[in-house]
C-alpha cells in the first residue's frame, strides 16, 4: 500500500512538473510574440525566429535572429525569472559566414529566392554591382539582405563576397550606371568585341577610364569591361541630376511600357507590379520596400474617399480584397496613377501596361476599379521607409 501511494505521489508531481514547464514555456513564447511585434513584425526584412524546448528539466532555446537588441531583450527576460537554459539561438551573420558578411552582385541581374534551392519562388532580384548584407550559408546559397532590408537566398554564382575592409574599399570607389533598359559590356572598345556580360537598367560598375566612345569598368569580381559611353553616366553625376517630379516618374515608367511580368522580379528582364513601382522610383532616385504590401505601409495616405479626385501623378495605387470584421485588408497589386485627364495609371499584370479608371476610356479596369484600396503619396514626402538617394548619396551602393 505505501509503494502504491509512493507511485501515486510521483506521478501527481510528475502532473505539476509538466504543467509548470507548459505554462513556463507559454509565456516565453508571449513574451517572444510580444518581443517580435515591436522588433521584426515582418520577417521578409528581420528575422526573430526563436523556440523554447524542455528537454530532461532542461531549458532549451532554439532558432535564429537578426535583432541583437530583441534577443537581448528575451535573454534579460529569461534572467529576470531566474530560468536556467541552453541558448541554441544563432545570431546572424555567424561563424556560417565568418568575416566575409558583405556581397555586390556580379551578373546583370541576380536571382534572390525564398529558400536556399533553384527551385524554390523567386522573392526579389538584385542589379549588377548592388551591396548585399550576407547573412547566412546553407550548401551555395547564401542568405542575404539588399538595400530594401529584403532578405533572401541567392546562389553563390551571383556575388562576389567581401570582408568589411574590401567593400568599404569597393563603396568608395569612382563608379558609373547604367541608364539605358538593356545593353553589354564589351570586351574592347568596339561594340563588335567580345562580349564581357549584359548589363540592365541600374547596373553599376566600377569606372576605371574614359574615352570619346567608352567607358572602361571593373566588377567586383575583378573582370573589366567597356560599356558605350552614351549608356551610361558617373553616378555621382547622375545623383546630382535627378529631379524627382511627377514628369519624371511617368517618363520612367513608360519607358518599361511592355517590360514581360515576373513574380518576384525587378528589372526590365521581368517585372512584377512592385517590382516595377520599386524600379521607377529607384531610377527617380528612391528605395522604396520590396513588396506591395510593405509599399502600402510608406508615405502619406491619399484618396481617402476612393473617388481618385485627389491623386497626384507619382501617387501608389493599391488594390486587393477590402478588410471585413473577420479579416485585414489584403493587398496583392499596385500601380502608378498618371491621371494625365484620362483617369490613367499604369502597372505591371502580363507586361508593364497603362490602364484607367475611366470607364469610357479605351484602356478602362473595370476588375481593378473593384478592388482598389486607396493609394499612398511618395514624392515630397519624409518617411524613414523612403530612402531619398539625393539626401544619402550612397545607399544604394553601400
Amino acid at each position: 500500500m505505501k509503494m502504491i501511494k509512493y507511485f501515486s505521489l510521483l506521478l501527481f508531481l510528475s502532473f505539476i512538473s509538466c504543467d509548470k514547464e507548459t505554462k513556463t514555456i507559454s509565456e516565453l513564447e508571449n513574451i517572444h510574440a510580444s518581443i517580435k511585434t515591436e522588433f521584426a513584425p515582418d520577417k521578409r526584412v528581420e528575422l526573430f525566429e526563436i523556440y523554447f524546448e524542455n528537454t530532461d528539466n532542461q531549458l532549451i532555446l532554439e532558432g535564429e535572429t537578426t535583432s541583437k537588441k530583441a534577443f537581448s531583450i528575451l535573454i534579460d527576460s529569461l534572467k529576470n525569472r531566474k530560468l536556467k537554459f541552453t541558448n541554441n539561438v544563432r545570431v546572424l551573420p555567424d561563424s556560417a559566414v565568418g568575416d566575409l558578411k558583405y556581397a555586390i552582385a556580379k551578373n546583370s541581374v541576380i536571382n534572390i529566392r525564398s529558400k536556399p534551392k533553384h527551385s524554390a519562388e523567386l522573392g526579389t532580384q538584385g542589379l549588377l554591382g548592388m551591396p548585399l548584407k550576407v547573412l547566412d550559408k546553407k550548401g551555395d546559397f547564401y542568405r542575404v539582405q539588399t538595400p530594401d532590408n529584403y532578405i533572401s537566398w541567392v546562389d553563390k554564382g551571383g556575388i562576389t563576397r567581401m570582408n568589411k575592409e574590401n567593400f568599404d574599399a569597393w563603396n568608395h570607389r569612382k563608379k558609373i550606371i547604367f541608364t539605358k533598359n538593356f545593353g553589354y559590356v564589351y570586351a574592347d572598345k568596339s561594340k563588335d568585341s567580345e562580349i564581357i556580360s549584359d548589363i540592365t537598367l541600374g547596373g553599376i560598375l566600377r569606372f576605371i577610364g574614359l574615352d570619346n566612345t567608352f567607358f572602361e569598368v571593373e566588377y567586383p569580381d575583378k573582370r573589366k569591361g567597356f560599356v558605350k559611353r552614351e549608356e551610361a553616366i558617373y553616378y555621382d553625376t547622375w545623383i546630382y541630376n535627378l529631379k524627382p517630379n511627377q514628369e519624371n516618374i511617368e517618363n520612367v515608367a513608360k519607358k518599361m511600357d511592355g517590360f514581360p511580368y515576373l513574380w518576384g522580379g525587378t528589372s526590365s528582364k521581368g517585372i512584377d507590379c512592385s517590382g516595377f513601382t520599386k524600379m521607377v522610383y529607384l531610377m527617380n532616385g528612391f528605395i522604396i520596400p520590396r513588396d506591395a504590401s510593405q509599399q502600402v505601409n510608406a508615405g502619406k495616405i491619399v484618396d481617402s474617399d476612393l473617388d481618385f479626385i485627389d491623386l497626384e501623378k507619382g501617387d501608389l495605387l493599391f488594390f486587393g480584397t477590402k478588410a471585413t470584421k473577420e479579416k485585414k485588408q489584403r493587398v496583392v497589386h499596385v500601380g502608378i496613377w498618371l491621371g494625365n485627364n484620362k483617369m490613367e495609371f499604369i502597372h505591371a499584370s502580363g507586361n508593364v501596361h497603362l490602364s484607367s479608371m475611366d470607364i469610357n476610356h479605351a484602356k478602362y479596369d473595370e476588375f481593378n476599379k473593384n478592388r482598389y484600396l486607396g493609394s499612398r503619396r511618395y514624392l515630397g514626402v519624409n518617411d524613414e521607409m523612403i530612402i531619398n538617394l539625393k539626401k544619402n548619396k550612397t545607399a544604394f551602393i553601400k
